[in-house]
């Protein structure tokens, strides 16, 4: 590195610790430590080593760069203002303020530049896995013959705090594994945690351990050494074998005369002392916010030279495309995503019989949208052969073939979710399976799904105490109200194949929320009564399945899902041939569906005077006093499940029509 190059990079490290610094102070809160000991990491980062295009943050080739250790914001929220992305001074004077686009960890939605929503220690490793392999299945679709059109980076910054949590080892592990040589993963290792010293919670050999997933190690003995820095990553831009983890030696809260090195320095503002301390050590002016003119012109010209990295790789594209006209072709459906009425008739058409779990009426909907959707990827925790997950005329994903659009994860749920939410910023759709009461191992990446709005299709089988045997250890009982608790996601829970369909044919065509089904693992009859056409019925999340005798007063209304929808509809039948009962059944798929639906609608379901309003499902009964009242009765299930046969659980529950009319009849 030249002298005029150190120099200007060290302006920047500067710049960079002292916004963030200011930004902090000015918030009353924040986390100054990581910001400023990741200073030069930062101006080499976004100084040399990364392509972007600050002025088309969405250029298909651009390295990702992902802040799994997001309470450092306050350092990615500077460098995206220095670069040139939208982020203004006044965002920055903004900075964890109200409705601001500077929030106090980075959300995907609010900030330019920002390729993911992290926070939660650990899983923006897990997202930037899933990019990593995102575009290694996209580089063997797309480059060929060595005209190649995919060949970024994706660079993630972790710290102490993301390497001890276990989704960031599960998520290293599967990259190892794959041998994912375009993931490289900076540890950012000041050897402070929030609550003191690391030593006093970890003794980790972390090159022994990323070494045995299968990466290359690199240490920087003192990442807050510019030359240092430049050298060990450099070697990284053209050469890269295999995963990479980069150890980097930095000093938390660098520049802070006396909390530097120090848990101090970690989650609170310096204080005005320490500050005013900190900007003399620093060289820098009193001013808040101050950018010296030399880091501005610098950015000026690297944005000049960002436009012109993305024109060269625009230039192979073009003529790319004109000698593969059929991967061109491929781009563009897959970048377009387009869901045709062809493939939603193909999947009304699909004939699944009388009888069908719900999970094999999914695996059907699965190779009709497959064949129509080459951006549809599919993987599953060590379960594809239980949960139905596999495209079928697909190869596995294998490190020496990426071609496939079948991944096996392994027993790692909660890595799968945030590598599938990773994956979902690309060009590529994920569905994603596991049981259902292995959901909890991945919620906190379902919740960031949900936050973030990312496309994720999530597929939870064996879904009730209807899993028998393997009792209550495997049967998910609370699962339906936490997860319907949750905010921005569709969960469907479908009562037969034709509610299987429409709720593909939902998810298909709704890309800016995740999905969630939730299935069976018993066949269910595939009734009539849902024969209903999807715009009036799965289509509005809730529906009569069952209408009653409109000439006399209702006596009794079903309210049901999943697998116990039939058992209501055998219920009212049973009510209405033996005891003369007027009875309704509605099926309610998408508790959040329905609700999004006009009021005018929802009160013809599930509104007015409706008799005796009775909830029958296999899960817990919180959360249904919405539909039928603190009066109303709730078949539920409110302990934990049972060790037996599926028809004795069933009954031991009270989940039988005989059970669910006697239930009824006394009242």
């Amino acid at each position: 590195m030249n002298q005029d190059r150190k120099k200007i990079y060290h302006e920047i490290a500067s710049t960079i610790r002292g916004l963030s610094m200011d930004m902090v102070e000015n918030a009353k809160s924040g986390h100054p430590g990581l910001p400023m000991g990741c200073a030069e990491l930062g101006a080499v980062l976004w100084g040399e080593f990364l392509r972007y295009n600050p002025k088309n943050s969405d250029w298909f080739n651009r390295d990702r760069f992902v802040l799994s250790a997001g309470h450092g914001s306050a350092w990615l929220y500077s460098i995206l203002h220095l670069t040139g992305y939208d982020v203004t001074m006044d965002d920055l004077q903004h900075f964890r303020r109200l409705n601001s686009r500077t929030p106090g960890h980075p959300e995907k939605l609010d900030t330019d530049g920002v390729e993911v929503t992290t926070g939660p220690l650990g899983q923006g490793v897990a997202n930037a896995v899933g990019m990593a392999l995102s575009y290694k299945m996209l580089a063997a679709r797309f480059n060929k013959d060595g005209d190649n059109i995919v060949t970024n980076k994706i660079v993630c910054l972790a710290g102490d705090g993301c390497l001890m949590e276990g989704v960031s080892q599960e998520a290293c592990s599967l990259a190892g594994h794959l041998q994912l040589n375009n993931f490289i993963l900076l540890y950012d290792m000041n050897m402070v945690t929030l609550d003191g010293m690391w030593k006093e919670s970890c003794s980790d050999d972390q090159v022994k351990r990323f070494e045995a997933y299968g990466f290359d190690v690199i240490e920087i003995k003192d990442a807050n050494n510019l030359e240092e820095v430049s050298d060990k990553l450099s070697s990284l831009r053209e050469e890269q074998w295999k995963p990479t983890l980069v150890i980097c030696h930095t000093v938390i809260g660098k520049g802070a005369p006396h909390k530097q090195g120090t848990h101090h320095a970690h989650g609170s503002p310096l204080g005005k002392e320490e500050l005013e301390e900190a900007k003399k050590v620093l060289g820098l002016p009193q001013t808040p916010f101050y950018v010296p003119k030399e880091v501005k012109l610098f950015f000026e010209g690297k944005r000049k030279e960002c436009r012109e990295i993305e024109e060269a790789w625009n230039s192979v594209y073009s003529e790319w495309k004109k000698k593969h006209a059929d991967l061109s072709s491929l781009f563009d459906t897959m970048h377009e995503g387009t869901v045709t009425k062809e493939l939603l008739s193909e999947i009304e058409a699909l004939d699944m019989g009388p009888k069908i779990s719900g999970r094999k009426a999914s695996a059907a909907c699965i190779q009709v949208a497959a064949k129509h959707l080459p951006h549809l990827v599919g993987g599953s925790a060590d379960l594809s052969g239980s949960d139905c997950t596999m495209i079928k005329d697909s190869p596995l994903v294998t490190p020496s073939n990426f071609s496939g659009r079948n991944v096996k994860f392994g027993v790692r749920e909660f890595a799968m979710s945030g590598m599938a939410n990773g994956i979902s910023t690309t060009l590529l759709r994920p569905f994603v399976g596991t049981f259902f009461c292995f959901s909890d191992y991945g919620r906190n990446a379902v919740r960031l799904s949900c936050l973030s709005k990312h496309p994720t299709i999530f597929i939870y089988t064996h879904d009730s105490i209807g899993l028998g045997e393997d009792g209550p250890t495997h049967q998910p009982v609370e699962h339906l109200a936490s997860f319907r608790a949750m905010p921005g996601m569709h969960l469907f829970r479908p009562g037969d194949a034709n509610e299987v369909k429409g709720a593909w044919r939902f998810a298909l065509s709704h890309t800016h929320n995740p999905v969630v089904f939730v299935l069976t693992r018993q066949d269910l009859p595939t009734l009539e009564e849902t024969k209903k056409p999807y715009e009036e019925s799965v289509g509005r999340g809730g529906y009569i399945v069952l209408s009653e005798d409109k000439t006399r007063p209702i006596d009794i209304t079903f309210f049901s899902t999943g697998s116990e929808l039939h058992v209501a509809v055998e219920s009212a039948k049973i009510l209405i041939k033996q005891h003369g009962k007027n009875v309704r059944v509605v099926s309610l798929p998408s508790f959040h569906l329905f609700e999004e639906q006009d009021a005018l609608y929802k009160d013809k379901v599930a509104g007015g005077s409706l008799g005796l309003r009775v909830a029958v499902e296999a899960g817990s009964s919180f959360g249904w006093d919405r539909y039928v009242g603190r009066e109303g009765i709730k078949i539920t299930v409110d302990t934990f499940g049972r060790s037996a046969p599926i028809a004795e659980v069933m009954d031991f529950f009270g989940l039988t029509p005989i059970k669910v009319v006697a239930r009824v009849l006394r009242g």
